[in-house]
């Protein structure tokens, strides 16, 4: 190939079948930029206007809904882009307007799966956040949501499953028989990060490492081994006498490790829902003598809105938030000077590539040497 593309294969592999991508309502942008990356990588293997296949899911007044696949995808490799925790999603139910739920977007992937009737040769699902992956494991009579929803995609004939920093990715074990590739945006993240900070420094007399919690742990280990900073944990203590929005209630969040005076401190989580005990966590080290305190975090939900990151960062609290474009993002964060977008849709283009080409993306998944080399180039 001539293009830039350098993580493409050069040769010839053929492909497992005619590319489709489909993009799921409130996915729309994401999938156009997948696109745009798509045809410019394979501009030499082939001449087409765009690999989307439209899809809509209507509904009617009583807010039942369909699938409608509007092109023919026989013997497509088809991958369908689907983010269940779009709630800028909107419909009509009785005169009301409901904005789109979790189940509400699951739904709608199974009925456009269901329009295709068998007839595609291989179907991947991009889950960019898991579908309640929160859920994960039984304490008591619960129910396990994540794991009937991949058992469930499976049987309908979902070969592959892609998803992104999945909560708990032991979760694939509940498919043993199917493909569940659980993905880090680890070094996109450390990219972002030097192009908003370019006087970071990336060793560990200058910078270090936080999990806010003990579940963060092996993926904040990740980041501290690959950039050979030292690493810190925060555990919560909780009052397990009581329980408030279906979980026992944080009463204080406590430091284990080395001391972040003078440092600089990046902050590794999986999402941000209301944002209460990365503020909390980011205070306490903040009141310890960190430099700066830069968030790392695949998914903003910002459930409870931005003020009260606003507030933290004119505290002099927070000074940069990284989430990724993979879920829908509050329209006002764009201007927020405290917020930074990390763009996966080259990325996820590279996996989709590949994988229709049925080679392996064991290169794309591990990508250690493509850390180093940005280390290297921005100097420790």
């Amino acid at each position: 190939m001539t293009n830039s593309f350098q993580d493409v294969s050069t040769d010839a592999t053929p492909t497992v079948g005619k590319l489709a991508v489909i993009s799921m309502k409130g996915c729309e942008k994401f999938t156009e930029k997948i696109d745009w990356y798509l045809r410019n990588m394979r501009s030499d293997l082939e001449d087409v206007d765009t690999y989307v296949t439209h899809v809509t899911c209507p509904r009617f007044g009583t807010g039942e809904g369909k699938g409608i696949i509007e092109e023919s995808v026989r013997g497509h490799d088809v991958y369908i882009i689907c983010d269940c925790f779009n709630h800028g999603v909107t419909y009509k139910m009785y005169g009301y307007e409901n904005h789109m739920s979790p189940d509400d977007h699951y739904q709608d992937l199974k009925r456009i799966i269901s329009a295709m009737g068998g007839k595609a040769r291989r179907i991947t699902v991009v889950m960019t956040m898991l579908y309640e992956g929160r859920q994960h494991r039984r304490n008591g009579r619960e129910s396990l949501d994540a794991a009937l929803m991949l058992q469930e995609l499976a049987q309908m004939g979902v070969t592959n499953i892609l998803t992104f920093d999945a909560h708990d990715p032991r979760i694939s074990n509940s498919i043993p028989l199917s493909g569940f590739d659980d993905i880090q945006p680890t070094y996109q993240m450390i990219k972002a990060l030097s192009k908003a900070a370019p006087d970071v420094k990336f060793n560990k007399f200058d910078t270090i490492v936080i999990s806010p919690d003990e579940g963060g742990m092996a993926r904040c280990m990740y980041y501290s081994s690959v950039l050979q900073l030292d690493l810190g944990m925060f555990y919560k203590r909780r009052d397990y006498s009581r329980v408030v929005h279906g979980k026992n209630p944080i009463v204080a969040h406590e430091y284990l490790g080395r001391e972040v005076e003078g440092k600089d401190v990046i902050i590794v989580d999986d999402m941000i829902a209301s944002g209460e005990s990365l503020i909390d966590v980011a205070t306490k080290l903040k009141n310890q003598g960190a430099k700066r305190i830069f968030a790392f975090a695949s998914f903003g939900l910002f459930v409870n809105g931005l003020e009260v990151f606003d507030k933290a960062y004119s505290d002099g609290i927070i000074d940069k938030v990284f989430t990724t474009n993979l879920i829908y993002r509050d329209p006002g964060l764009a201007s927020r000077e405290w917020y930074y977008e990390v763009d996966m849709s080259k990325y996820m283009s590279l996996l989709i590539n590949t994988l229709n080409h049925d080679e392996t993306i064991s290169h794309l998944l591990d990508p250690v040497q493509k850390i180093q080399k940005l280390v290297e180039r921005v100097g420790n």
